[in-house]
Formats: C-alpha cells, sequence, structure tokens
C-alpha cells in the first residue's frame, strides 16, 4: 500500500469515526423525539425544513449543480424519505437501545451483501467473516433485550413492529450507501440533494394530508431536533459519512457503524 492510499484510508476512517459519533446521538435524539408530543412525520418535517433552509442559498448562490438527475433524486427518495419514514416510525414504537442495535448493527451486513450484488465487489473470507460476527453480536444483544436468555420472554408487538421499521430503515440506508460509491456522487451533491429534494418531495404531502402535533410540541423539543436532525445528522454526518464512503467503501463503513451499540 502506497502512502497516498494509506492517507486516504487513514482519513476515511477518520470521517467514519466522526459519522458513527453523530449517528450514535442521533439514536438519542430521534428517540427522544419520538417520546415527546411530536409525530414521527413532524420530526421528518423539522429535520429536512432546517437543513434545506441552511443549504438552498448556498447551493444557489455559490455551488450550484444540476440537481434534478434521475441518480439523485433515486439517492433522495431511497436515503432520504424512505430511510426517514421507516427509522422514525420505529423511533416511535421501539426503545432507543432496539434501534442503537439494529439500525447501525444491521448495516454492515446490508452493506457487504448488497455491494455484492449491486456494485460485484468481492470481499475475502476475512470480511464475510468479520460481518457475520457482528451479526451474530447484534443477535445477542437483541436476545439480550429480549430476555431470552433468562428463559422470560418479553415480546410486545408494538416494540416488535419498530423493530422491524429499523430493521428496513438499515436496509434503505445500506441501498443507498452501496448506490453512492457505485455513481461516484460527491458529498456535497448528495448532502444537498438529500436536503432539497427530499423537502420538496415530503413537505407538500406532509402539509396537506399527515398528520400533525407541531402545536402540542414544545419549543425545546422543536429546537433540538431542528439542530440535530437538521444539522448535525443530515449534514455534517453525512458529509462525513459520505467521505468516508468514497475513501474507504461502502462495506468498511457499515463495519464502522456497528460500535454505535
Amino acid at each position: 500500500m502506497n502512502q497516498a492510499t494509506l492517507h486516504d484510508k487513514r482519513q476515511g476512517y477518520g470521517f467514519a469515526f466522526a459519522a458513527a459519533l453523530i449517528w450514535a446521538g442521533f439514536i438519542l435524539v430521534s428517540r427522544m423525539g419520538g417520546m415527546s408530543e411530536l409525530l414521527a412525520f413532524d420530526v421528518i418535517a423539522i429535520r429536512y425544513v432546517t437543513c434545506a433552509a441552511i443549504l438552498l442559498p448556498i447551493w444557489w448562490f455559490k455551488f450550484r449543480f444540476k440537481l434534478f438527475t434521475p441518480r439523485l433524486i433515486i439517492c433522495s427518495l431511497i436515503g432520504g424519505l424512505a430511510y426517514a419514514l421507516c427509522a422514525f416510525s420505529g423511533f416511535q414504537l421501539a426503545s432507543a437501545s432496539h434501534a442503537a442495535i439494529l439500525l447501525p448493527g444491521m448495516m454492515p451486513l446490508f452493506i457487504i451483501a448488497l455491494s455484492f450484488l449491486i456494485n460485484k465487489e468481492s470481499h475475502g473470507l476475512q470480511k464475510w467473516l468479520g460481518v457475520s460476527v457482528i451479526t451474530l453480536g447484534v443477535i445477542v444483544l437483541f436476545a439480550g433485550e429480549l430476555n431470552v436468555f433468562s428463559g422470560a420472554l418479553d415480546f410486545n408487538i408494538t416494540t416488535f413492529l419498530g423493530d422491524i421499521w429499523l430493521v428496513a430503515a438499515a436496509f434503505f440506508w445500506a441501498v443507498f450507501s452501496v448506490l453512492i460509491k457505485r455513481w461516484e456522487i460527491t458529498p456535497w451533491q448528495v448532502t444537498v440533494s438529500l436536503a432539497l429534494l427530499t423537502c420538496l418531495f415530503y413537505l407538500p404531502v406532509y402539509i396537506a394530508f399527515l398528520p400533525k402535533a407541531l402545536s402540542q410540541a414544545g419549543w425545546s423539543d422543536i429546537l433540538l431536533q431542528a439542530f440535530y436532525q437538521g444539522i448535525m445528522a443530515t449534514i455534517i454526518q453525512m458529509i462525513f459519512y459520505v467521505k468516508a464512503v468514497q475513501k474507504i467503501g461502502p462495506s468498511e463503513m457499515g463495519a464502522v457503524m456497528s460500535i454505535v451499540p
């Protein structure tokens, strides 16, 4: 491995760990939103309105690129809309500990499988073994959450549905991660398109058709979600995440995400 490649790897893992750290906070803040008066639909609206309001003038006046391309639209629908709807529906129903186990825990398995199927990436035995260990760890942690080992199975249908939503969110994020690597979309393009296009697609439907509880929520809850969801998770974390995917690949980035629980 030459010096340039080694430098890129080090940078990539630095970005990856920074993204994972922000993601850990995102899980806690999102669960707080799920426990507040806010509905999942409200949190998604707050998330994308905030980041769109910040990025729109920067994109328009300074770093404009062609926004309405098929690839950016597809990535926004998968990594923005589908992921957010599944994740925040899960946060409404399941605990933060379940989210911390399932969201980042299932990503390595989904990403390595999808990178093989979509990008035709070859993965050595060591990588498959590592993902298997991570997946086994997720299963053990999740079994512990359900008190399987004590013999008193703690099963709740509402929590189970929340877990299904979280697994679906992990799957959509894995598809998104593989596609941005395959199509070589830059961090700036991903961040802006995810913010602006998701807001454009989602906000009219939210305003016209979806239930809302913004008027019942406190300003502290709204501002917390706006700051962390709209700035930390959607702008800063997204830039770190995409840079890491570009430098170390989606499968390695997925493995780093497993440290979040």
